[in-house]
């Protein structure tokens, strides 16, 4: 590592409390919007790591085809449809986990999609475990790059993220002018749909591709 130019050395932040179960069941997009702030946490045999979520995607259901969900019920789904407050972990590319939070109703098929966390505790971890970061805003500037430097991996899908491996607590909310919404990145189905939420300025979210139109929320 070269430099430590955005994280936190390692530190033991306070803690907030489990968000409970109807936190979740609730529109995504409002989801999505009002997780950014709170802490994301993963416990493993190497320790724990803890980041503030500063960036998420909203995937709405079976009428978003951007969404998992828009193929139904599958193995690798299942998941996804619930109850809310489970995590939805998948793999993309063959080798990059993705978590997710689930939402709305049991059987809807929603989810957010973490896509950066700035780093709280155990940034030390995270440096171990992405050896090949340039800088520490490269540790979890994306949702590959977060669950590899948190120990974020597919066995934590279905589980509760209010008991389990992986939990998400209550932190500090982002007011709405720092909140900023653009279309999702990645995707080529409904790339359109602003259903991208970050906080501004924040130095730990993933890059926004040229010519993407950012708006201030609520849009």
């Amino acid at each position: 590592m070269t430099t430590r130019d955005a994280a936190p050395t390692a530190r033991r932040s306070r803690l907030g409390t489990p968000l409970p179960a109807r936190f979740y069941d609730r529109p995504t997009e409002l989801v999505a919007r009002e997780l950014l702030g709170t802490v994301l946490e993963c416990t493993t045999d190497d320790g724990i790591t803890r980041g503030r979520i500063v960036e998420t995607e909203a995937y709405l259901g079976p009428d978003d085809p951007a969404c998992h969900a828009a193929a139904g019920l599958t193995q690798r789904t299942q998941h996804l449809f619930g109850p809310p407050g489970l995590a939805y972990v998948y793999l993309i590319y063959g080798m990059y986990w993705c978590f997710n939070a689930v939402t709305r109703e049991r059987g809807h098929g929603a989810a957010v999609l973490v896509r950066a966390v700035h780093p709280l505790d155990g940034a030390e971890l995270m440096r171990r475990r992405r050896p090949k970061a340039k800088h520490d805003r490269d540790l979890t500037n994306g949702p590959g790059k977060l669950c590899q430097a948190m120990g974020i991996v597919g066995a934590m899908s279905g589980t509760s993220l209010r008991d389990g491996l992986v939990v998400i607590r209550s932190g500090a909310p982002a007011a709405d002018a720092d909140v900023v919404v653009t279309p999702r990145i990645g995707i080529t189905l409904a790339a359109e749909w602003p259903l991208r939420y970050l906080v501004r300025d924040d130095p730990f979210v993933s890059p926004t591709p040229r010519g993407f139109l950012k708006m201030p929320y609520p849009t």
